[in-house]
């Protein structure tokens, strides 16, 4: 992608992470429609649905993602994290088992298939993932995991 378009993805990128997403769609907005449904268009604008709560949207940005690059891990994470605030839980769940066979080391996926479990009460599964995303990334997982709301059943109860 060429400029103008590509600045239009970089401003809308820099709207992100200072949580101007209606900045950041505006942004989006702008893009010429034969590049807007570029991979790296669509991933801003999946993130910029999510934060704001535009479900759905995000949900439909998702499956394009997983469509287009299936290889592109994060388009997994963002399909399961859309489902699971839809409250899809178990397709959220059949998605991450699905991304964490054609990404057996990535540990947000791992990780996040431990949260999803956890929050089914599948806890003895929800620690064979948390451990799986702990080989994979490290004790900066462990910490984060030890402070993490959703995966406190598995802090709780001791392994069996």
């Amino acid at each position: 992608m060429e400029p103008p378009d590509s600045h239009y993805v970089d401003a809308a990128k820099g709207w992100c992470e200072i949580h101007a997403f209606l900045e950041a769609e505006a942004e989006l907005d702008k893009i010429a429609p034969n590049f807007r449904a570029h991979p790296s268009v669509l991933e801003v604008r999946s993130q910029v649905c999510a934060n704001l709560g535009k479900w759905d949207g995000a949900l439909d940005i998702a499956n394009a993602i997983v469509t287009m690059t299936p290889d592109y891990a994060s388009g997994w994470v963002y399909k399961a994290s859309s489902l699971n605030e839809l409250n899809r839980h178990r397709e959220a769940y059949e998605t991450l088992r699905t991304a964490a066979e054609r990404f057996p080391s990535d540990e947000i996926i791992l990780y996040d298939l431990a949260c999803v479990c956890c929050a089914s009460n599948r806890v003895d599964e929800a620690r064979t993932w948390l451990v799986r995303a702990i080989e994979a990334r490290g004790d900066g997982v462990k910490r984060r995991a030890l402070e993490d709301p959703d995966l406190k059943p598995v802090n709780a109860k001791p392994p069996t």
